[in-house]
Order: structure tokens, then sequence, then C-alpha cells
């Protein structure tokens, strides 16, 4: 859940990018940018954090 969370965020982000640069319309501010990006890299982290606990989990160690 968290992974797919952290991939749409990415996508929010990775849009706002090509629009400023194909053209030149974003919607978001430099701020909002870093905001979002910065959700995504804690939305992915969360992710493999949480995979990596169920794999011990399984594992039993």
């Amino acid at each position: 859940m968290f992974l797919f969370a952290s991939l749409i965020v990415f996508a929010v982000f990775f849009l706002n990018v090509a629009l400023g640069a194909f053209a030149d319309a974003t919607f978001l501010g430099d701020v909002g940018e870093m905001l979002v990006l910065f959700a995504a890299a804690i939305l992915f982290v969360v992710a493999i954090l949480q995979k990596e606990a169920d794999r011990k989990h399984k594992d039993g160690s």
C-alpha cells in the first residue's frame, strides 16, 4: 500500500516536472515540488521497512 502511494506521489512530481519542461505550465511551486518529492521518499522508505519487517517475521529471525 505504501509502495503504491509512493508511486502515485512520485507520478504527481514527475507530471509537474514534465509539464514545466515541455508546456511551461507547472501546478506546483518550488516548495510544493520539494514537499511532494519528500513525501514520495518517505512513503518509499516506509514501504521498504515494512517489507523487510514482514520478511524477518516470515523467516522467524
